[in-house]
């Protein structure tokens, strides 16, 4: 990536020290939860890094400009502002054209923080295949930056208003791996259960190791590594979904603004159960990345192996 990207001063003393970071992407924070809740949970996800001895870097953004760690006045910004870009690398050229605040989905926070040299993301859901998507051909730009990006992706699996069945397939044709953090079955995001096996990696030290197996034999994908919701905060919202997703086609939304349209109507539906849900897993996730970052880099050394 050629345009300058600015990165936060204890990001860049982490990254000149070996020291682990863990990158975060911003979308859930303009566009997947409610304003102060963007900014709960981007505070929430921070703080199980840093427990955890890692550096968290929220990535986005401002004014045309990349920020690899925006601080938690740009956070805000990001969170309480109502012209904010949704940002796949598709878009970030655009970004920086028009000089906006954009913030960045899982796809072009790959990317930027590929760039960077950061190989660990932490977020909620990843993006997928969507229902229909045989007709739409509503396929998510998550999944082809998985395809050729090398970052190990922390999420709770994908998006439960997907087509969870066809997004696995799609990762397994385009040879991205999906492993389960200690269980052989697929989270659904707000639900432990997707019905969908994965491969299961019971501990930080063997994901870590099989990323970095996977980097020393020249595989250019990313691994997805799906982390159930802790279980007391579980929650069945499948009706909440079916109604949603049917409200949208009935209302003909469509492209980028239909996974956060989607969200949105689910978090109204389910009467604030979806929100706690979501910051849950958010935060969990959060926290078993830096645990890897942090075995990772006390493995290995990844930019040695090729990882940029």
């Amino acid at each position: 990536m050629k345009e300058p990207i600015e990165i936060a001063q204890n990001v860049r003393t982490a990254l000149g020290r070996g020291a682990p970071v863990v990158a975060l992407e911003s979308t859930v924070i303009a566009h997947g939860l409610p304003d102060k809740t963007g900014i709960e949970a981007a505070a929430a996800m921070a703080k199980e890094i840093d427990s955890e001895g890692c550096t968290p870097a929220v990535i986005g953004i401002i004014e045309g400009k990349i920020k690899v760690g925006l601080s938690d006045e740009e956070i805000k910004r990001l969170a309480e502002s109502e012209d904010v870009m949704k940002l796949s690398t598709r878009e970030i050229a655009e970004a920086i054209v028009a000089k906006k605040d954009g913030a960045t989905t899982v796809a072009a926070t790959m990317s930027i923080a590929n760039s960077t040299g950061i190989p660990v993301i932490a977020t909620g859901g990843i993006g997928g295949v969507h229902r229909g998507a045989n007709e739409s051909w509503d396929i998510s730009a998550d999944l082809w930056e998985l395809a050729k990006t090398p970052s190990l992706v922390v999420c709770s699996g994908a998006k439960s208003v997907l087509d969870l069945p066809a997004t696995l397939e799609w990762l397994e044709t385009h040879q991205v791996p999906v492993y389960g953090f200690g269980t052989d079955e697929l989270p659904a995001f707000y639900s432990r259960k997707s019905g969908l096996k994965a491969k299961k990696l019971d501990s930080p030290k063997d994901v870590s190791e099989m990323y970095l197996a996977r980097l020393s034999l020249g595989q250019r994908s990313a691994m997805v590594l799906a982390v159930p919701i802790p279980e007391k905060d579980e929650v069945d919202l499948s009706d909440e979904i079916e109604q949603a997703i049917a409200a949208a086609k009935e209302q003909k939304i469509a492209g980028s603004e239909l996974t956060p349209w989607l969200l949105s109507h689910i978090q109204q539906l389910s009467g604030g159960k979806a929100v706690s849900a979501n910051l849950s897993l958010l935060a969990n996730n959060a926290k078993v990345a830096a645990q890897v970052a942090a075995v990772m880099l006390g493995e290995r050394d990844v930019k040695r192996i090729g990882y940029r």
